[in-house]
Formats: C-alpha cells, sequence, structure tokens
C-alpha cells in the first residue's frame, strides 16, 4: 500500500512537471490565452459610440461597442506622447519615449531592443503584425508580417513582406481599401493559426483614421445627411495659451482644402483644389476614382452654389471633415466585426484576449482643431476597450488611469511571461479581474511631447495629470506653464496658474511632476532647445506647403 501511495505521487508529480513544460512552450494554447491587439490611427474617444458622445451615437461603432458590452471598457486611458511613431515605440516597448529612444517621428526606432512580441515568441507564441507599422526598418518579433510602406494610402497602398519562396523583402501594390485589406489579411493568417499548438499574438494595424479621411468607396455618401455637433470652443481665442495660439492645425486655417477637404477648384470640374500631396488620389484605378467622382462632384457644386462667408465656410469644413473622418471609421468597425465574428465561429472566443484601441485621441473641432499632440484631453485621451471571457465580467468599467505605457506588461502578464524590471508601465490584469481597487492603481501621469519645430508647430511640453488636474510645461521658444481643474473646466478653457486659490494644488503637481520625472529616469538632456534658425525654416516651410502666405501667428 505504501509503495502505491508513493507510485500515485510520482506520476502525479511527473504529470505536473509535464503540464508545466508545455504551458511554458506553447503547446497548450488553452491553458494560456491567444492576443488580437486592434489599433486604428487617431482615433477619438468621442467617435465611439459606446463612450456614449453625440458624434458616436449619430456615427455608432457597434462591433468595437460589442468588446465593451462583452468585456471592458477604460475611461481613464492616456498617451505618454501624442504622436504616432513615439507612440507605437512605448506600446511595443513598455518604457517612456526617451527611454527607447524614439521621441519623435523623424528618430529611428532601435528594433533591436526588447519588445514584447520578442518576448511572447520567446514564451512560446506565434507572432503577426499586419497593417501600419510607421516606425523605420523591418519589424522584430514576428513570424509573420505584412506592414504598410510608411504612412500607407486608403486605396491601392504598397505592403512590404517577406517573400517566403526568396526570403527577401519585397513590396507590393494590393488593389483594394486599406483598411479592407488589412482585415482580410488578418483572418488568413487567424485560418492558418486557428488549430494550432502555439497561443498566438495578432497585431492588426489600420491606417484608418488618419489624414487625409479618404472613405471606402461604399461609404462615401454615408453621412451626407447628418449634422454633427460642433463643440463650443471651435471658434476660440486661446486666452492664457501661447502654444495655442501658435499653432498650425486649425480646421479652417490649416486644412489642405483639396487633399484634407476633397473640394474642388470650381463647379463642374473634378480638379481639386491645393492638394500638395497628390498620390493619394492619383494611385486610384479610373473605376474608382469615377464612383469617387460622381459621390463628390454635387456635393463640392453645392458648395460652391452656396457662396459661403468666411464663417460660414469655417462651419462648412468642419461638417465635411468630421462626415470623411467618421465614414473611414465605419469600415474599420466593419473589419472588427469580422473578427469577432472569425473568433465565434472557430471556437476561439472564450480563449482568447481582443483589445480594440489607438495610438493616440484626435481633436474633432474643439479648439478650432484636428490633428494631436496637445496635452489636452483631446488627444492625450486614448479609447481602449478589452473582451476576455474567460477573465473579465460583461460591462466592466475601469476608471484607473492608465496608459499606452501598460500594455506590454499586461500581454506579458496574461501570458505568463516574465516582465522585465526595466518596463516602465503596469499589468492592468488586476484591473480588468478587479483584483485591485481602480483608484490606487495610479495616482498620476506623466506625458512628455517633443516635435517641435517640426509640422503643425506644436511647442515642447510635459506635465502630469491626476484624477482632477492638470499641470503643463510649454518649453522651447516660450516658456509658460499652464494649470486645469478638469472638474470644474473639462474643456481646459481656464488657465489658473496664477489664480492664487490654486497655489497650494499647483504645489502638490509639482512635486509630483518631480517625482514622476526622477521615477521614470527623465534627465536635463529631455528639454534641450531647438535653434531659432531651424523654427524659422518650419515655419517657412510650412507656408510653402500651405500654397500660400500665412500670418505667422507669434506672440
Amino acid at each position: 500500500m505504501k509503495k502505491l501511495g508513493w507510485y500515485i505521487l510520482i506520476v502525479v508529480a511527473i504529470q505536473s512537471c509535464k503540464t508545466k513544460s508545455k504551458n511554458e512552450f506553447g503547446t497548450l494554447s488553452e491553458k494560456r490565452p491567444n492576443i488580437i491587439y486592434i489599433m486604428a490611427d487617431d482615433h477619438a474617444t468621442k467617435a465611439i459610440s459606446a463612450y456614449g458622445h453625440p458624434i458616436g451615437k449619430l456615427a455608432p461603432t457597434p462591433n468595437i461597442d460589442r468588446i465593451a458590452e462583452e468585456g471592458a471598457i477604460f475611461m481613464n486611458n492616456f498617451c505618454t506622447n501624442s504622436i504616432c511613431g513615439p507612440s507605437r515605440a512605448v506600446i511595443l516597448t513598455g518604457k517612456h519615449s526617451h527611454i527607447n529612444g524614439f521621441r519623435m517621428n523623424g528618430n529611428r526606432f532601435d528594433g533591436d531592443q526588447p519588445t514584447f512580441p520578442k518576448m511572447l515568441q520567446k514564451a512560446g507564441y506565434n507572432t503577426a503584425l499586419i497593417g501600419k507599422w510607421h516606425l523605420h526598418g523591418n519589424p522584430q518579433g514576428f513570424d509573420h508580417w505584412n506592414i504598410l510602406t510608411d504612412q500607407g494610402n486608403y486605396y491601392n497602398p504598397d505592403f512590404i513582406a517577406i517573400n517566403e519562396t526568396t526570403q527577401k523583402v519585397d513590396t507590393t501594390r494590393i488593389e483594394g481599401y486599406a483598411t479592407d485589406i488589412i482585415t482580410e489579411d488578418a483572418l488568413k493568417y487567424l485560418d492558418k493559426v486557428k488549430d494550432g499548438k502555439q497561443p498566438f499574438l495578432l497585431m492588426v494595424q489600420h491606417k484608418a483614421p488618419h489624414r487625409n479621411w479618404m472613405p471606402a468607396l461604399r461609404h462615401l455618401n454615408k453621412y451626407d445627411e447628418v449634422k454633427f455637433p460642433l463643440p463650443d470652443t471651435y471658434f476660440t481665442d486661446h486666452e492664457g495659451s501661447i502654444a495655442s495660439k501658435e499653432q498650425y492645425q486649425t480646421i479652417y486655417r490649416d486644412m489642405y482644402e483639396g487633399h484634407d477637404l476633397k473640394m474642388t477648384l470650381a463647379k463642374g470640374t473634378n480638379e481639386l483644389a491645393h492638394n500638395p500631396w497628390t498620390t493619394d488620389f492619383d494611385r486610384m484605378t479610373t473605376a474608382q476614382r469615377d464612383v469617387w467622382d460622381k459621390a463628390y462632384g454635387p456635393k463640392n457644386d453645392a458648395m460652391h452654389d452656396a457662396n459661403y462667408n468666411d464663417e460660414e465656410l469655417a462651419l462648412w469644413k468642419a461638417q465635411r471633415y468630421l462626415q470623411d473622418y467618421l465614414a473611414t471609421i465605419a469600415s474599420v468597425d466593419e473589419g472588427v466585426g469580422k473578427i469577432l465574428e472569425y473568433l465565434k465561429a472557430n471556437g476561439l472566443e472564450k480563449n482568447t484576449i481582443i483589445i480594440y484601441t489607438t495610438d493616440q485621441g484626435f481633436y474633432l473641432g474643439e479648439k478650432g482643431w484636428f490633428d494631436k499632440r496637445f496635452m489636452y484631453e483631446e488627444s492625450l485621451a486614448m479609447p481602449m476597450v478589452m473582451r476576455y471571457p474567460a477573465v473579465i465580467k460583461p460591462g466592466t468599467k475601469v476608471t484607473a488611469l492608465t496608459q499606452n505605457l501598460d500594455f506590454a506588461e499586461t500581454f506579458l502578464d496574461f501570458a505568463e511571461a516574465e516582465i522585465p524590471s526595466d518596463m516602465q508601465g503596469k499589468s492592468l490584469r488586476p484591473l480588468v479581474t478587479k483584483q485591485t481597487n481602480d483608484d490606487v492603481f495610479r495616482d498620476a501621469i506623466y506625458y512628455h511631447y517633443y516635435d517641435f519645430p517640426a509640422f503643425h508647430m506644436v511647442k515642447k511640453m510635459y506635465g502630469v495629470r491626476t484624477k482632477r488636474y492638470k499641470l503643463i510645461h510649454v518649453y522651447d521658444d516660450i516658456d509658460q506653464w499652464e494649470l486645469y481643474d478638469l472638474k470644474t473646466d473639462p474643456k481646459e478653457i481656464n488657465n489658473l496658474i496664477d489664480d492664487d486659490s490654486y497655489d497650494d494644488i499647483e504645489r502638490e503637481l509639482r512635486l509630483k511632476l518631480g517625482a514622476l520625472q526622477e521615477k521614470y529616469l527623465v534627465t536635463d538632456k529631455e528639454f534641450e532647445k531647438a535653434s531659432p534658425e531651424a523654427i524659422q525654416r518650419n515655419y517657412k516651410n510650412f507656408e510653402r506647403l500651405r500654397g500660400q502666405p500665412m500670418e505667422a501667428y507669434k506672440h
């Protein structure tokens, strides 16, 4: 009897070791979740109907909403640096821009450094990246990748991939619409791995709704009859913020009338107005352009007939912008729906984490703007929804202060892979499983934007945001502090930096800011100034692209 007992214990121990070994090397996919990470480019929180804004209700996103309803929605998720390439670098590395080395567009991302896809690959995951890369060089850490060249194009985009026969990198132009092509390629990848022994990571990264907002042919007239609400800050004097006065990202002043707004030179012609970048329209096939012109021709002719004054034209431009921007999101949402249905049809739903998010927020006319970059809420906030039926309860709401800095750690945590000690974020797993109280997760976030002088001429800035307050330091060719009470002034119009009644709050925020900079290893190098010559050169270059002399919005 004793011998039998020992025998049973030995068998159990061996079986336990085998199970652990299989789990470590990814041969039991049901033990570790698959991960599908879907990222749009420049998707504003207000443009997702799950967040309840009137714009989202007029342009619903039912499939993205479904992830929120069946999983978790993040209410206070933010980026560390509101611009495309740097945000992607933070997501991959779990480190702030000054640590991963990619501070601004134009820098080169060091692909040799540790990234979470490499770590998941090492832990036994099959990894894939499809869509927008935008980090220079070929992706590392992926078993399969097929990426857009640079920013990519909406119509007939060029893709870069490894030729499986020659093992060389090929560039191929694919006829069709970028969002649809990326979605279909993602589904093809899922077909290859759905029955495999390994768990998988699939990163689906869309171009849409990035500038210049070209909808799919089926959506060209989708919102023609919708009048979207414009923010009451659409026309504002930016009192209290020099940086806001001196930006070049105002819809009615800085958008290219042809390239961005698809306006024509005159009634009855399809020749675009100012269009410094022509490849987006020139690469369309004759058949595609014919459908496009038939859709936009009557709309543009009606605009010419209206003979708008300056204010009326500014309002018209905002509607055209929103109609196009939201129409590009429609195809993204359809793609999300196809992936959700694929998971359900193939029995992958329960054990797959699916995340939908973006690389940063975006302006939809607030303060008169498009684009991002500023530390104000519209560009700082990143919408995110996450579903994982095995552990996340439907309808979960996360109110903790979270960032893209946390994504890498979260994926590694769910995959039971080691999280490197030099990563600077925190796993979100305890939040979505409600093992950690939202209020104690993090008391403040750190932000730092470096890309000046550059496109849109938004100043360098860094700052701290708590649940209620925000302190921003704008620096380089100016030196200004801005303080906002988000409870009493959610639109961030009233700079309270000189309000004596907020002196105690300001002191607390400055101490918190210093503590975060110390925690994240921020050095004096991060505050270097650009030369006056470089600043002036960029202003002149922007005037050249604008196609006409511009007033220099200098203080």
